[in-house]
């Protein structure tokens, strides 16, 4: 049950999100394509009486700049959604409640965003706010660090239940650095991970993989080895990296597919380390990313980092 769960909450996670892009004008009045930025996070929790994921995705573009968060209904096709907008330029705006009923019984969603700080890139804030998902005065799943703010209001308790995060998927853009924080030990705190690549030049292409300012790994060779996974080791504990780049090499047009890493607290499951890998490299086209989700261990915390070039 546990695992069909979690495969449908990472197909649940809109595509669009990934492959949007704006058209604005630079200060010279040129028409260009600016991407958009999101983070995709994918919760679990009870809801009335039931399991139910919890999809919270943040997005940002030069026009627009908003937060999604949706409820999934186990009876129905659709969901219990609400979109928050973040570009609000009156405190009024930020500062909101969403109700909406499950099985006949409220859910409320309180939000908070008027001291929030944002990083000049990314779409998520890093301090100064709170979102609640309220469900029969419990605090069903909180986010933000104005804790006390966020339970004074909605005048709920914790939920016995904690929240449990399944997955992360995070868009980034760059040249030739690749910036993103994960969650590489179990229920711990995130650390920064930042991939560089060379890919030009008169030697062979390779990528570099940093955890908190420390070299982790050089793969070389990525002309043959633009495919594959390493075991590291962050604070004595094992984390499994993916990675796929084939479509940093060998597309023409820069920008239209990015490399996909996949960060992992844990091994993957005896039975699938060595026949997922060969599978993997002999595969190609559209279904590369799907068997590499297919294969990782449904079985905890993931991070799916889609990594963009741009000119």
């Amino acid at each position: 049950m546990a695992n069909f769960l979690v495969e449908s909450m990472m197909l649940a996670i809109p595509k669009s999100h990934f492959r949007k892009k704006t058209t604005c004008q630079d200060n010279e009045g040129t028409k260009i394509d600016a991407p958009q930025s999101s983070v995709t996070f994918v919760y679990q929790t009870k809801v009335a009486e039931l399991l139910r994921s919890i999809t919270i995705s943040w997005c940002k573009d030069p026009t627009d700049h908003f937060l999604s968060m949706s409820v999934d209904n186990t009876l129905e096709e659709n969901k219990y959604t609400c979109k928050i907008d973040l570009e609000s330029g009156q405190s009024w705006g930020k500062k909101g409640l969403k109700s909406f009923e499950i099985t006949g019984a409220r859910v409320d969603i309180f939000w908070d965003f008027r001291r929030a700080k944002f990083s000049a890139t990314g779409p998520q804030p890093y301090s100064g706010y709170y979102v609640a998902l309220v469900y029969k005065k419990e605090v069903l799943l909180l986010l933000g660090d104005l804790e006390k703010d966020a339970y004074e209001r909605t005048k709920s308790k914790p939920s016995l239940d904690e929240a449990a995060l399944l997955c992360k998927r995070d868009n980034v853009y760059g040249k030739k650095m690749f910036c993103t924080r994960a969650i590489l030990e179990d229920g711990k705190t995130e650390h920064d991970v930042v991939i560089e690549a060379s890919l030009c030049g008169p030697g062979d292409p390779e990528m570099w993989i940093s955890i908190d300012g420390m070299l982790a790994s050089r793969i070389m060779n990525l002309h043959w080895r633009f495919r594959g996974n390493e075991i590291l080791m962050v604070n004595n504990l094992p984390v499994q990296i993916f990675w796929d780049v084939h479509d940093w090499l060998f597309t023409n047009d820069l920008g239209l597919g990015p490399a996909f890493f996949v960060f992992k607290p844990v091994f993957l499951e005896t039975t699938s380390d060595s026949n997922s890998i060969e599978c993997l490299e002999r595969s190609g086209g559209s279904n590369k990313r799907e068997l590499l989700e297919e294969n990782s261990s449904t079985q905890g915390f993931c991070h799916y980092l889609y990594a963009w070039r741009t000119i």
